[in-house]
């Protein structure tokens, strides 16, 4: 089974077809808008960006593991000066320096991350040429070299770094899916915005074209004295009223479409015409089962979890402040020779050990204090997370809820919708034969227009609930299969 998001590059790809008509007026869907969010939108390239960073950012982590050849070198190093050098008296004079000098060392490093060490295998020449009295010239060589630098009490970073890093990335993985999803979720708002712009504005077209129809009857029914003047000036009210929100509700729906083709990267030359999803899942979903999907796959159990060891991070790494030992230890050969040959010949041997200790005598407890603060600021965190943990699983239980109950809500929006058009179009009739009066008219214009809004927003929030639910589990509960993606081929 292919993943969605390998899959999401061929749907637009397909759909660039729909895009390549005349600028003009155009339908788009639901699916549509979603699929261009998540490749065009703003959102989606913030998204992308995050991933891309906290993917180089492990690449880096992974090459610390890793052996790293060195060169370092002086190329030249040249002094023609007076230098202040002691004597065997005690006493100081100052002689005369003037000399090349050129050295290199070519050294192979890796990290031990069992240890927190580092162990480097090297090579290094130096030459020496007098430029003043007999004018030798003289190599030194190191042949081979190896040296471990290791600390003894100290906190071992790079083991640390084994348990944390991995765990940050997959947190970045699963954000950015999490990240992809919201971006559907903006997409969803400013959708049934302009969805409800649009029925606003056909609501207004319908309420005037009925409002001027009745109030031409109405003239003719006040010249044969059927209606009441009051009756009358009340229906031109109503065209009026009419008119003047039908004005607003187009401004209002160019503002929202602007705002859409803003979002979805679209030419502001193209006029949307949204179109109402006609179709929807029909599921009931378990708490248990979306917990689950969430803990298992959502970024905010990794966030947890990454910061537990962080926590406990730097109450290691306080422990380890308290006292500080070093041991240097170096072993190999060395020669030396006025010609490059010489130097590489009769070798001897080359060995350094040195181990540097740091005791605290009189601190006056500050290092303990450290220890202290981190070992309270864990125990804080601690509770933040506990504390977050709760609010997470109460958050997710009330949406499952509510996704649940949603499609009730929807169904009944949807009959009342059609009983609310119905009605008014009796209504209508009815006043036509002078049987109810203007107030009865106009409240179930009013019912119609509220019933066709509501009927909207219930379909907004049924999908506002699923991609919330899918934002949180990174779960498509419509095809019962896990969000994933080939990050690798994302980031390049």
């Amino acid at each position: 089974m292919k993943k969605q998001f390998i899959l999401l590059l061929g749907v637009v790809m397909a759909s660039t077809s729909m895009f390549a008509q005349p600028l003009g007026k155009r339908a788009i869907t639901l699916d549509e808008a979603i699929t261009l969010a998540r490749v065009q939108s703003v959102d989606a390239a913030v998204a992308l960006n995050e991933l891309k960073r906290a993917y180089w950012e492990f690449r880096t982590y992974k090459a610390d593991l890793l052996p790293e050849m060195n060169l370092n070198a002086t190329l030249p190093n040249y002094k023609n000066r007076y230098s202040l050098y002691p004597q065997d008296d005690g006493s100081y004079l100052f002689n005369k320096e003037n000399n090349l000098q050129i050295d290199g060392e070519l050294s192979i490093d890796q990290n031990i991350w069992l240890t927190g060490g580092s162990l480097s295998l090297n090579t290094s020449l130096e030459y020496l040429k007098q430029l003043d009295g007999n004018k030798r010239s003289n190599y030194m060589s190191i042949p081979v070299a190896l040296t471990l630098n290791q600390p003894i009490f100290g906190v071992n970073k790079i083991k640390w770094n084994r348990r944390i890093e991995p765990v940050r990335y997959k947190e970045a993985k699963a954000a950015f899916l999490s990240a992809t999803e919201n971006v559907t979720i903006n997409t969803i708002n400013i959708f049934f915005d302009l969805l409800l712009a649009k029925a606003n504005v056909n609501i207004s077209e319908q309420n005037l074209a009925n409002a001027n129809k009745l109030y031409e009857v109405a003239k003719a029914k006040r010249k044969m004295g059927q209606i009441s003047e009051n009756d009358l000036l009340q229906l031109k009210l109503n065209v009026l009223n009419a008119k003047s929100s039908l004005t607003d509700n187009q401004s209002n729906y160019k503002s929202v479409m602007f705002k859409l083709r803003t979002f979805l990267s679209l030419d502001d030359n193209q006029e949307l015409e949204p179109v109402l999803p006609d179709t929807i899942p029909a599921m009931k979903l378990s708490y248990n089962d979306v917990l689950d999907k969430a803990i298992s796959n959502n970024s905010f159990a990794l966030n947890i979890q990454r910061r537990q060891l962080e926590a406990d991070y730097e109450v290691a790494k306080a422990k380890g402040d308290l006292r500080q030992i070093t041991m240097y230890a170096q072993v190999g050969l060395t020669g030396k020779g006025s010609v490059i040959n010489e130097s590489y010949r009769g070798l001897k041997d080359n060995s350094v050990i040195e181990v540097g200790v740091k005791l605290p005598i009189l601190d006056w407890g500050k290092r303990r204090g450290k220890v202290k603060v981190a070992q309270s600021n864990r125990e804080v965190t601690q509770s933040k997370l506990k504390k977050e943990s709760m609010e997470f699983n109460q958050n997710l239980f009330i949406l499952v809820e509510q996704f649940n109950n949603q499609r009730d809500q929807l169904d009944i929006a949807q009959e009342s919708d059609t009983i609310a058009i119905k009605r008014y179009n009796t209504n209508v009739e009815t006043f036509l034969i002078g049987k109810i009066s203007t107030l009865d008219l106009n409240d179930s214009q009013i019912k119609k227009d509220e019933a066709r809004q509501k009927h909207i927003n219930e379909l907004f929030y049924y999908w506002y609930y699923y991609y919330r639910l899918r934002s949180l589990t990174l779960w498509d509960f419509a095809h019962n299969t896990n969000i994933d993606a080939d990050f690798e081929k994302i980031v390049k």
